[in-house]
């Protein structure tokens, strides 16, 4: 059985993880040459998030008291889908209002644009984007680090602080704003329904809107670097 570290290790760990990496990212890019293997690397963030993820995984794999019907549970979708899909088509209503009137020109240019590579978007981000950072800011923190904060309300708002923060790297308020809110969105669904699942299919709800409604390139891994 695995022995869980102490309460500063997790303190370490805490910001190893989720303070230091983003920083990492946000200052070692710019000063990293361009034919560097680093600003190879940071030209997208999904290794490095893939990587994340799979020490998350493995952590609560060997944690014997999490339930790991969290990590999927796609039954309970039926459940949250009405509160799920009634606030997200309101949310959507006032952020298309919000882009028809102050951004116009934006207004679904990605998918009038490229069409093709919004499709692909639309398959993949769920998978390679969403459920990893689903996995590492609402399972893996919530599992990982209550016994440090055991108010699951204070878990779900330092999950939407760190979900916000780590999108620094997209060097834009815009992004920070929205995946701050979105982050305590998703955290507090993911407390109510105890299923990853429904946490990820809501967040890919908004991904795929923002990308369609054209407000992708404030999320895209491509902003993240300085020209």
């Amino acid at each position: 059985m695995a022995q869980n570290p102490g309460k500063f290790a997790l303190l370490i760990e805490f910001f190893a993880l989720f303070v230091a990496l983003p920083c990492a990212y946000f200052f070692g890019a710019p000063l990293a040459p361009r034919d560097s293997i680093f600003w190879k690397i940071a030209a997208s963030p999904l290794p490095g998030l893939a990587l994340m993820a799979y020490y998350c995984y493995t952590r609560l794999r060997s944690d014997p008291l999490f339930e790991r019907t969290r990590l999927w549970s796609a039954d309970r979708v039926g459940q949250f889908a009405p509160s799920i899909l009634v606030t997200f088509a309101i949310i959507a209503l006032l952020i298309g209002a919000g882009v028809w009137m102050l951004a116009p020109e934006r207004l679904f240019s990605f998918v009038r644009s490229n069409p093709r590579f919004w499709a692909v978007i639309m398959c993949f981000y769920p998978v390679l984007s969403v459920y990893p950072q689903s996995l590492i800011y609402r399972a893996f923190l919530f599992q990982r680090y209550r016994s440090i904060l055991s108010s699951e309300r204070i878990l779900v708002v330092i999950s939407a602080v760190v979900f916000s923060f780590a999108h620094i790297i997209f060097r834009n308020p815009i992004a920070l704003v929205f995946t701050l809110v979105g982050g305590w969105l998703f955290a507090n669904r993911y407390r109510q329904s105890r299923s990853l699942f429904v946490s990820a299919f809501e967040h890919s709800l908004y991904g795929c809107f923002m990308f369609t409604i054209g407000l992708g390139t404030f999320f895209y891994h491509g902003a993240a670097l300085p020209r």
